[in-house]
């Protein structure tokens, strides 16, 4: 494939697909499909209708859509490319590399490129995933703890009487005075703190003054109003994607 065509990167999550273009160290065209592996695979077909695009990078944590979407690269006649630990291109500090997730190292590798080594990237999904580089450019490890979605749903189903809470706003109240409110302040501001706990230990752990990078669909929401000290950037993960990717389409 010739240096500058562009492919699509696709980043299968737990509760949803990204899908973007990569073209010349760029992501566009950026769709979020929350309807399933059929609508997100119609969705790409659609943008390598569109763009031209020879090639898929795929990074997947879940297992059961790999075997998909090589089937729906091969129908397409588009060049298939899956990220591991063996593209991250800068050195991994960890006893077992081949258990590290994609979006991990998509993360990580955009961050690095985007906001240069010693860093804490945060992913807020379903789960929420810490990465740690340092400023030698080794990534040292991570943090997985429950993302938001967990933290509010496993309330609703393991209570008889506590409802499902709406995201909202991400604005606490200043006190709980309905059972809903009651669930927003301890769920928001629990979760909040959660956050600025992993951020203040890994920085204490490894003595450096980290630059601070959130991403994912609930980061905006998180850390509204926190008062913490973070970038937020929603294109990381595809645009990480790509970096691990495009040496297999040049």
């Amino acid at each position: 494939m010739e240096r500058g065509l562009s492919f699509i990167v696709a980043d299968v999550g737990n509760t949803s697909v990204a899908l973007g273009l990569w073209n010349r160290r760029r992501v566009t065209h950026i769709l979020h499909c929350d309807g399933g592996m059929k609508e997100a695979q119609q969705a790409a077909a659609r943008m390598v209708c569109d763009t031209g695009a020879k090639a898929i990078g795929y990074i997947s944590v879940v297992p059961s859509a790999d075997k998909s979407w090589k089937k729906f690269a091969k129908a397409n006649a588009l060049a298939f490319h899956q990220a591991t630990y063996e593209d991250f291109p800068y050195a991994l500090d960890y006893p077992e590399p081949r258990t590290i997730g994609a979006d991990r190292l998509a993360d990580a590798a955009g961050a690095l490129e985007r906001y240069g080594a010693g860093v804490i990237v945060m992913d807020f999904g379903t789960a929420l995933t810490a990465a740690v580089i340092t400023s030698d450019k080794v990534w040292r490890g991570g943090v997985i703890a429950p993302g938001f979605p967990l933290m509010r749903d496993y309330l609703f189903e393991r209570t008889a009487k506590l409802p499902r809470m709406p995201l909202g706003d991400g604005k606490a109240p200043k006190i709980g005075r309905s059972t809903e409110e009651a669930m927003r302040f301890g769920a928001i501001v629990g979760y909040r703190g959660m956050v600025r706990e992993i951020a203040n230990e890994l920085k204490k752990n490894f003595a450096e003054d980290f630059k601070l990078i959130a991403t994912g669909g609930f980061a905006k929401w998180a850390l509204a109003a926190s008062g913490m000290d973070f970038t937020i950037d929603p294109t990381l993960t595809l645009y990480g994607a790509g970096l691990l990717c495009e040496k297999h389409f040049l």
